[in-house]
């Protein structure tokens, strides 16, 4: 069993499978192909790891076979868990505590089986018309009746029923309710694995409703003009059989993340297929996390660029390309399917996936090696394809307080696009300051929060980012004399006191962590501090990048990123850093002669 399902992993996968994948392969599955073959159910088609679509999420196992009263296509969701003891965290019905389990409280495993199977139907284009067609279970067969009655304040639904190994009989008796003794399931598995992905109507219907009660999207002069091109360009698609590509591009704050989510509801809500994309974690995460206040079921419409691989071409009216800037060479990594790694570049999946891409970008926020979503880049493709290209450029500024004059003097104080450093000279709508230490920044924003306003600390990437201690508190890594303050989590597990890294300009407790890029762009906060490092100083008369004191790991190889690429990437980082601000930004540079530099530009 174990040598069988590792070379089907690595085949499908290129990976190679988890220590506690191959307890479960040895455990958990042989337990559950007893049971069906107990039952007289070895007819049944074992789906086992079974993807669920543009996630990399798995269930562990899809049953598929025959209702025996309906003689249609039934599928049981599994999820096995080899837990022998489990119970209730704190008052919670929806979350766990597993002893000798890691990681602090787990979800419920009935909770957790059932949002699979609700997504399974949200993206199945096979299963949108037969929801009765799927349910699902979780399995604890180690576990006794106590642990069954300890998870029962969760009631089971159709699609979420929790048996243990106690209840061997009565989960023999439920399979046997949904799935043919007689009936073979190798058709109804052929079925699903051969289905096309496609958002459902009623899932479409939840994120328009969502989204058109956010008062916040509303839009002004080119970001009206962009919304209805794309409106336009996909009823056209749709009419006349074509595609096109359209390009949107914009600053920062120009308002380029508002039109994607207008226009997503707007499609939703005519039942269009469409789905929302970008390269950004924390940018997904936070989408999910804004849009799906009310019902998650929206969120699942959000996903990563690398999600479209093997997505069906076409399958999707319009696929919503946010922060374009950030698509990458190809979508290949560790976890890549070995016949998908074809090399196959990811601006291809993207263009593929949708009659109407849509890519809105600001190609100075590139900030990463091998990132190439730029319009000369997609213009190139989208023309070697035979596609016509619409481009519609955002010149309103609605980050850094509408300062279009900040904006034009970040960008010449960072040498971009062949501009000169000059003096600061305020425009009554935006505010820029200069302090002489790390404590002074700190301060001052810890009154501006007092205030009410919302602040975060940012920097270059100059210092190692080291993981939680074994106590989960962080280690202060920015080190800047005396001062000294950890980065934001690397990961999405929350511990005491820090969010997780996607939610770190969103949540509160974000500002007792340093923010680096990757957690920075996409978002904005009322006021910004940002440290330059040592990896950006100023001598005589221009920058100088170092790229001996940058930390970061993607920077590291100089066969990968030559130098002058370096000098390039890092002052786009520095870019996004200073244009997080909607009221003010405050300075502060580890180094001397660029603290004097930036003094001699900023008059209080």
């Amino acid at each position: 069993m174990e040598r069988f399902l590792t070379d089907q992993l690595r085949r499908h996968t290129g990976r190679s499978p988890a220590l506690s994948e191959i307890r479960s392969w040895n455990k958990s599955v042989p337990i559950l192909l007893g049971d069906l073959i107990s039952a007289g159910l070895g007819k049944v088609e074992v789906l086992v790891e079974y993807r669920l679509p543009l996630t990399s999420k798995r269930a562990d196992v899809v049953l598929a076979g025959v209702h025996p009263r309906t003689g249609e296509d039934s599928y049981v969701v599994v999820e096995l868990k080899q837990w022998s003891d489990a119970f209730p965290y704190e008052d919670s019905t929806e979350l766990v505590t597993v002893p000798g389990v890691r990681g602090g409280p787990r979800q419920h495993p009935a909770s957790q089986v059932e949002a699979y199977c609700e997504y399974l139907l949200d993206f199945t284009a096979a299963l949108h018309d037969t929801p009765q067609a799927v349910s699902g279970a979780a399995y604890l067969h180690n576990a006794g009746q106590d642990v069954a009655l300890a998870l029962s304040g969760r009631l089971p639904t159709n699609y979420g029923r929790l048996f243990t190994g106690a209840d061997r009989g009565r989960f023999a008796e439920y399979l046997l309710s949904r799935l043919s003794t007689t009936e073979g399931g190798a058709s109804a598995a052929d079925r699903l694995l051969g289905s096309t992905v496609e958002p459902s109507r009623q899932l479409l219907s939840v994120a328009a409703d969502e989204i058109a009660h956010r008062e916040q999207f509303v839009l002004l002069d080119e970001q009206a003009v962009a919304y209805e091109l794309v409106l336009h360009a996909v009823e056209r698609a749709r009419a006349g059989d074509t595609k096109s590509v359209i390009i949107v591009t914009g600053g920062p704050g120009s308002g380029k993340s508002v039109i994607a989510l207008s226009v997503m509801g707007a499609l939703a809500a005519k039942g269009r297929t469409v789905v929302h994309a970008t390269g950004s974690r924390s940018f997904t995460e936070t989408l999910r996390r804004v849009t799906g206040q009310k019902r998650s079921k929206a969120a699942s419409l959000f996903k990563y660029f690398n999600s479209f691989i093997a997505a069906e071409r076409n399958g999707l009216d319009v696929l919503i390309l946010d922060e374009a800037h950030r698509i990458r060479e190809t979508s290949a990594n560790r976890w890549t399917k070995a016949e998908h790694r074809t090399g196959r570049p990811q601006l291809d999946e993207l263009i593929s996936a949708a009659r109407t891409p849509v890519f809105l970008l600001d190609e100075n926020q590139v900030v990463r090696p091998g990132e190439l979503g730029t319009p000369r880049d997609i213009r190139a493709h989208a023309k070697s394809l035979g596609l016509g290209v619409h481009e519609v450029p955002l010149d309103a500024q609605f980050r850094c307080g509408g300062s279009e004059a900040y904006v034009q003097w970040a960008n010449n104080l960072l040498q971009l696009n062949n501009g000169q450093p000059y003096r600061w000279v305020s425009d009554g709508q935006f505010q820029v300051d200069v302090v002489n230490s790390p404590i002074e920044l700190e301060a001052r924003l810890s009154v501006a929060r007092q205030r009410g306003f919302s602040a975060r600390m940012t920097a270059g990437y100059c210092w190692p980012w080291s993981d939680p201690r074994p106590d989960k508190t962080l280690v202060p890594d920015v080190t800047i004399g005396e001062w000294a303050r950890p980065w934001n989590l690397k990961g999405e597990r929350a511990v005491p006191g820090a969010p997780p890294a996607s939610l770190w300009a969103t949540e509160p407790d974000g500002f007792n962590q340093i923010g680096c890029v990757y957690t920075a762009q996409g978002f904005e906060y009322d006021w910004n501090g940002l440290i330059f490092g040592p990896d950006l100083v100023w001598r005589a008369g221009r920058w100088v990048s170092r790229r001996e004191y940058n930390k970061d790991p993607d920077f590291r190889s100089r066969g990968r990123v030559s130098d002058s690429e370096f000098d390039r990437l890092v002052r786009n980082v520095y870019k996004v850093l200073l244009t997080r601000g909607m009221v003010g930004t405050l300075l502060f540079s580890t180094d001397h002669e660029t603290q004097d530099f930036l003094n001699s530009l900023i008059r209080t």
